[in-house]
Formats: structure tokens, sequence, C-alpha cells
């Protein structure tokens, strides 16, 4: 009849609930070794920040900051490997710098050239060798491309 919860729904969503709880542990630490792993690799950069505090995060975000390259264009470049993004998930569809960074005194600069990493649960640290070795490959381009600009 109407308004009838279907019982083995119930059951199959209180399964899932059960397991994702004692997977939860875990699996945030495998997220945070990916995040960590891609961090080590993009920080041996010059010039390149990661925002927010370093350990006390989600196990899945890395938000960075790259001097001299623009957002947009880092985006954009990144898009056959990764799905990245500038400023929160919440005004993704915007082209501003993030409010948030700006809050947290950041330069207007820096917060233009922030992108966003999410790391999920079927990411793997081949995966994340891959996006670390592109995104240094597109940022040494833009800035080297910016650099051709001024002179």
């Amino acid at each position: 009849r109407s308004g009838t919860l279907y019982t083995p729904q119930i059951v199959g969503f209180a399964k899932a609930v059960e397991l994702g709880l004692e997977e939860q542990p875990s699996e945030s630490q495998r997220l945070i070794e990916l995040r960590e792993g891609l961090w080590t690799t993009l920080s041996k950069l010059e010039s390149i920040q990661i925002n927010g505090h370093p350990t006390q995060r989600l196990s899945g975000n890395l938000n960075i900051s790259v001097e001299g390259v623009d957002g947009a264009a880092l985006l954009l470049g990144l898009q056959p490997v990764a799905a990245v993004s500038s400023g929160s998930a919440c005004s993704s569809a915007t082209v501003a710098p993030s409010h948030v960074l700006l809050a947290l005194g950041h330069p207007e600069n820096m917060a233009y050239a922030s992108i966003r990493f999410g790391i999920g649960r079927f990411n793997t640290m081949a995966e994340i060798g891959l996006v670390a070795e592109h995104t240094i490959t597109t940022i040494q381009s833009l800035r080297q491309s910016q650099a051709v600009k001024i002179n």
C-alpha cells in the first residue's frame, strides 16, 4: 500500500551504514596517504603552498595555490587527466577567487591561483602519481609561457 516502506531496502541501507562505519577509519587513513603522496610530489615545485591546516583537514581534500599561474588555465590543463576545481564545491560554477581564501587573508592573486583536488575511494597511488606528474608539467608549462609573454 502507499506509504509503506520497503523492508529489504531498509535492511540493505542499514547494512551499508554498518559496513561504511567499519571501513571508515582505514579508508580515511588510505585517503590521507594518497593526499600526502600528492602533496609531497607537488611541494617540490617552487612558489606552491597548501591552503589550510597541513593535517587537520578532510582526508581526501588538497587545496593548493600556485604563484605565477592562473587557476583557470591550470584547471584547463589538468582536465584531460584529473577532475579538479577552483574555489569551493558550492561555488564551482563561478569564476571568482575563493572567498574563503580571501577571508583567511590570502592575496587575491593566490586565491585566483588555487585549485582543489578531491581524492576518493576508488583512486589509487598510481593515479595520484600520474596526476602529480601531469600537474607539475602543466605548472611548468604555464610558468614558461607566462615568462615568454613578459619578455
